[in-house]
C-alpha cells in the first residue's frame, strides 16, 4: 500500500486499485498493518467506511470478488463472445453486456459468474445483469443471484373464487 497526500494505493496479483481518503480521515501503515484514525469525534463512521474500503481493496487485489447469477427459464442462454457476455432472454434481440476494464465472465450451463479485484465494479455489473431479466416470482424464470430465495406467489386463478362484487 502506498499513499501519496489523500490518495491511496493498493497494488497486488490481481491489478492496482486506488482510492481518495475523507478529509478528516488518517491512515497510517506501518510493519505489514494498516490503521485508520478519525481525525474528530464526528467522523468516526467515516473511519470505520475507510477501513472497510480499504479492507476490500486488499481482498480484491490479492483473491479478488466475484458474483453469480443463475439463469432460469426455457429458452434462456448466455455465453462469453471475447470480453462480452451474450444473453438470450426471450427478447427479439440478444443482449450484449461489455465488460468494463478489469471485470471478466464465465459461463458454467446455467450459471453466469462475474470476476474483479473491485468489488464495487463486481457488484454495480451483476445488478446491471440481473435487472434485464430479474427473476418473475410467478414463474420463477429470470436471472437471479446464487442463493437468492425466490418465494413462489400464487397466480390470479389461485386467488379467484370468491363471488363477483355487484
Amino acid at each position: 500500500m502506498t499513499q501519496s497526500g489523500l490518495v491511496v494505493s493498493v497494488k497486488g496479483p490481481k491489478g492496482t486499485l486506488e482510492f481518495t481518503l475523507p478529509e478528516r480521515v488518517k491512515v497510517v501503515a506501518s510493519e505489514g498493518k494498516v490503521q485508520v484514525t478519525a481525525a474528530d469525534e464526528f467522523s468516526t463512521n467515516l473511519s470505520g467506511m475507510t477501513r472497510s474500503i480499504l479492507a476490500n481493496m486488499v481482498t480484491g487485489v490479492s483473491t479478488g470478488w466475484s458474483k453469480t447469477l443463475e439463469l432460469t427459464g426455457t429458452g434462456y442462454r448466455a455465453n462469453v463472445a471475447g470480453d462480452s457476455l451474450q444473453l438470450a432472454l426471450g427478447f427479439s434481440h440478444p443482449v450484449v453486456v461489455k465488460a468494463p476494464t478489469g471485470v471478466t465472465f464465465e459461463v458454467k450451463d446455467t450459471k453466469i459468474t462475474i470476476k474483479g479485484a473491485d468489488r464495487v465494479i463486481v457488484g454495480e455489473v451483476a445488478a446491471k445483469i440481473r435487472a434485464w431479466k430479474p427473476a418473475d416470482p410467478y414463474k420463477i424464470k429470470g436471472l437471479k443471484y446464487e442463493g437468492e430465495v425466490i418465494i413462489k406467489k400464487a397466480g390470479k386463478a389461485a386467488k379467484a373464487g370468491g363471488t363477483a362484487s355487484k
